[in-house]
């Protein structure tokens, strides 16, 4: 294996023999990127997700409430108090779209509900 194979190659569609098809499915990679670690389980997504976001806002995550894969990587959903109250069921929560590329860097977050900790889920 050399230096720009990646470590766990993608499955590949079977080769038609021309060489050109095989040439058009290998996803495009950053300069000088080299073969990528990635992010191998959903528990290191998780975490790379909860902490990531964390150091932008300056609060602790309070959950990981979904984790997805993505074409690109990983959708998480990331709940986060953002006022404490007394008594505790009354305290601001916030939930979090945090989108993570295939080596577990953050691409992007948004703010997608604020709702208090005791608010239960109804069905519409």
């Amino acid at each position: 294996m050399t230096a720009a194979e990646p470590a766990h190659p993608r499955r590949r569609a079977p080769r038609t023999g021309d060489g050109e098809d095989e040439e058009r499915r290998q996803p495009a990679r950053r300069a000088g990127s080299g073969p990528r670690a990635g992010v191998r389980s959903a528990a290191s997504a998780m975490r790379s997700a909860a902490e990531q976001l964390a150091q932008l806002l300056g609060r602790p995550p309070d959950s990981v409430s979904s984790l997805k894969p993505s074409q690109d990587g990983w959708v998480a959903q990331v709940e986060v108090v953002e006022l404490e109250r007394i008594p505790d069921t009354t305290s601001v929560m916030a939930s979090y779209k945090v989108v993570l590329d295939e080596d577990g860097e953050l691409i992007s977050y948004e703010r997608t509900r604020r709702y208090t900790r005791g608010m239960i889920d109804r069905p519409t």
